[in-house]
């Protein structure tokens, strides 16, 4: 995966009163909680900043720009949803497509939870990639090819088990997975429902003829 330097250059370093807690690791957060509602064009730092109770100045003692900023968001998030794939898609007490759905349930949860107001950081910069720092193109492919073999991965096992045809193509499936998934969870947002997730879904296994 494409990564950044994000080493500090500039800035003041934060009071010893701040040292004990992790700052940067709060900026991650509260960035990509304003990231995946608004996206990265949209954002300004004083919201991400107020959040955490840092000025400005302190903020480039942890990132050396907004660029470096989100893209230290961006691998954060790719990491996160990376864990809660493999929790779901190497649920070896399921079968493989059953983790299939198992993912989509909790996505489904995590949407609702959070009053359709998120959607998924990764889709959301790719939609503005043209808008982005080029560095962003790079890592937003690496990530989109990182789950797509995941979920290849567990299609070669509903091939095993007889949930998938043996001629099946499982990376174009997989390709074709996420490609619809992130209009999906679009659709969602704009309808604040999960239903389009579920019909996403059904169609998805309706299209193996299993």
């Amino acid at each position: 995966m494409t990564t950044l330097n994000t080493t500090p250059r500039r800035g003041r370093p934060p009071k010893s009163s701040a040292q004990q807690r992790d700052i940067r690791a709060e900026l991650i957060r509260s960035g990509l909680e304003h990231l995946t509602e608004i996206g990265f064009t949209a954002s300004g730092l004083d919201k991400i900043l107020k959040n955490v109770g840092v000025p400005k100045g302190s903020f480039y003692f942890y990132f050396k720009s907004k660029e470096a900023f989100g893209l230290a968001v961006l691998e954060s998030y790719a990491n996160y949803f990376a864990s809660k794939l493999d929790n779901c898609l190497l649920d070896n007490r399921f079968s493989p497509l059953t983790r299939i759905r198992n993912f989509v349930d909790d996505a489904r949860h995590g949407i609702a939870r959070h009053q359709f107001k998120r959607g998924c950081l990764v889709g959301n910069l790719g939609q503005e990639v043209d808008l982005l720092p080029e560095s962003f193109r790079p890592l937003l492919i690496a990530i989109f090819q990182s789950w797509q073999q995941r979920i290849a991965a567990c299609l070669r096992e509903a091939q095993l088990a007889g949930e998938l045809a043996p001629e099946a193509d499982c990376d174009a499936l997989a390709e074709y997975f996420w490609i619809g998934w992130e209009g999906a969870v679009s659709r969602s947002r704009l309808e604040q429902s999960t239903k389009p997730l579920e019909r996403y879904l059904a169609l998805f296994i309706q299209g193996f003829g299993k």
